[in-house]
């Protein structure tokens, strides 16, 4: 569905009650709230800020550019649909990436069958450079984001919610629906194998 088109009975009855201005300062909760009155400029106002932000998170979750378009979009249809529902406990952009976190795991639940278990991707034997002569020919930055894809996928999500996202471990814990102690455990073991990888890759600071 096209964002720019009308989208339900909800935005017709919107138009039908008052012309609905836009302000572009306007706080995410102000924009939800004007959605869930039908308002599509406020709607398009939260794609414009947030697509990107949303597409890049399902991306690196799913593995695929065509899947995070296609998820990114529904999300935004969510939010039209349970606009009348948030109650703000949340950042938009939290309660946005919890969303399209549980489409991604629907998704990636669907197309279990095509994907290699980590431990037999592993054992694949491969006459390319490994990670690690790879990632000393490449700067820091890319390096690391190579050991990020390499983690286990709970503790890849992670790292990207927070040094990617900027995300507190509160709000990653409201994104992932788990609580802050298995978040910071998480973290931990993630930053110990990322500093661990960093140092065999001979980046002597290691993770920061």
């Amino acid at each position: 569905m096209n964002l720019l088109d009308p989208i339900g009975d909800r935005a017709d009855r919107s138009r039908a009650a008052r012309p609905v201005m836009t302000n572009a300062s306007s706080t995410d909760r102000e924009l939800v709230g004007r959605v869930a009155s039908g308002d599509r400029a406020a709607l398009r106002l939260l794609f414009m800020r947030h697509h990107a932000r949303v597409y890049r998170f399902v991306a690196r979750q799913t593995g695929s550019d065509m899947v995070a378009d296609d998820i990114a979009n529904e999300v935004f249809l969510e939010l039209w649909r349970q606009a009348p529902a948030f109650e703000g406990r949340s950042e938009v952009s939290t309660w946005l990436l919890g969303i399209a976190r549980f489409k991604a795991l629907s998704s990636l639940r669907k197309r279990k069958e095509d994907w290699i278990d980590d431990e037999a991707a592993a054992a694949v034997p491969d006459g390319a450079d490994t990670p690690e002569v790879t990632a000393m020919k490449e700067d820091k930055g890319a390096a690391l984001r190579r050991f990020v894809d390499a983690l286990p996928r709970e503790h890849r999500v992670v790292v990207d919610l927070a040094y990617y996202h900027g995300k507190s471990v509160t709000e990653i814990g409201e994104v992932l629906e788990i609580p802050v102690a298995t978040v910071k455990t998480r973290m931990f073991y993630a930053r110990k194998k990322l500093g661990e990888a960093l140092k065999a890759a001979g980046y002597d600071r290691g993770w920061p």
